[in-house]
This record gives C-alpha cells, sequence and structure tokens, in this order.
C-alpha cells in the first residue's frame, strides 16, 4: 500500500462531513436542497476546470468518447450522493449520516473489488479480508448506534 495515496484518501474523505454540514447549512439558509447542490456544483466546477486548465490537460477533453455513456454515470451518482447529504445532514445528523454512507461505500467498494467491477483491480474478498470488513462495519456502528445516554462525563 501506498502511504502517500493512503493520506490522500483519508484527506479526501475527511472533507465529506464537512461538505455535508457545510451544504446542509447552506440548504437550510436557501430552503432549497436544490439549490445548495447547485451552490456546490458550480463551485465544484470551477474548481475542477480551474486544475483542468494549470494541469495543461484541457486538451485530454477532445478525447471523449460519447459511445460508452455508462462512463459518465459517475455524475449522476454524486449528484444523488449530494442531493442525498445535503438533505439528510440536518435532519439525520451528520454522523448518522455519515455512518451509512461508509457503511454502503466499504460493502460496495469490496464487492466492486472482489468482482473487479467497471474496471476495478480484482482484490478478492477472503477470510482475513472479511473479518476486517466485519470489525471495521462493527465498529463503526459502535460509534454511533450506541445509546446516546452512555457519553462519558
Amino acid at each position: 500500500m501506498n502511504p502517500g495515496w493512503a493520506l490522500w484518501a483519508a484527506a479526501a474523505a475527511a472533507g465529506i462531513p464537512v461538505m455535508a454540514a457545510l451544504n446542509g447549512t447552506l440548504s437550510r439558509q436557501l430552503g432549497s436542497t436544490p439549490a445548495a447542490a447547485v451552490v456546490l456544483f458550480v463551485v465544484a466546477l470551477a474548481g475542477a476546470a480551474a486544475v483542468l486548465v494549470l494541469s495543461g490537460d484541457a486538451v485530454r477533453l477532445a478525447g471523449i468518447d460519447l459511445s460508452t455513456p455508462l462512463l459518465f454515470e459517475g455524475g449522476l451518482i454524486v449528484c444523488a450522493y449530494v442531493l442525498s447529504v445535503t438533505h439528510l445532514a440536518p435532519r439525520f445528523g451528520v454522523a448518522n449520516t455519515i455512518l451509512f454512507v461508509m457503511t454502503a461505500q466499504v460493502v460496495t467498494s469490496s464487492v466492486v473489488d472482489h468482482y473487479g467491477l467497471f474496471g476495478a483491480t480484482v482484490r478478492p474478498v477472503g477470510t482475513m479480508r472479511l473479518l476486517g470488513l466485519t470489525l471495521l462495519l462493527a465498529g463503526l456502528a459502535l460509534t454511533q448506534l450506541a445509546p446516546a445516554g452512555n457519553a462519558a462525563k
């Protein structure tokens, strides 16, 4: 495992609950989940476009192959995700929302890796990995599902 990539992934993931909280607050301020999502996507598009231009990779957009529409589904998935967490975080709680997001991500990513879906590298789920996933999911559940009265004083 590349420690630099692991740190990068962790740093990117750390922003997800912050984004959920900020966009949930923006949604309440605007009175509209879709409006908050549009603001987020406009800012995200501007940021991604700036990185694209600064990296010198803008010319690569000319190589888009429209014959494989499945490859564009990621945009719809991220749209559904942003709309969902923007709506859920202020109502269900940021931690509860992210708990279920992380649980679904861990399970789904393991299935994608196990079968090499969508061109992913095949990484079979063996006994040790299954045990690790079970412990991780149990830990996630314990962090949020324990009664609030059990908090340390």
